[in-house]
């Protein structure tokens, strides 16, 4: 329990921040979740116009620094090599 003004407002400060941030966690996860669903599917048209879409969420949360950058990437890159592999087959 916080016993002074200032640890009452970073605890506020620390629900709100965690409450942003699972929303962005959680958006991006559901993102990726669709594009893995299209690639599973074979889908190769869904997974392409997915592809764009789910990069630019995962590359936002990066930048709003809830997901480390490298983190960010290497996501990316699985996403993309995973899109690129129905186009081969």
């Amino acid at each position: 329990m916080a016993n002074t003004k200032s640890a009452e407002k970073r605890a506020r400060q620390s629900a709100q921040r965690q409450s942003r941030n699972r929303a962005h966690v959680a958006r991006m996860r559901t993102a990726v979740k669709r594009l893995r669903g299209a690639v599973a599917a074979g889908d190769e048209k869904q997974a392409s116009e997915l592809l764009g879409k789910t990069l630019s969420i995962v590359d936002a949360t990066a930048q709003k620094k809830v997901i480390h950058r490298n983190a960010a990437a290497r996501s990316k890159s699985r996403l993309t090599r995973a899109v690129k592999g129905l186009s081969s087959k």
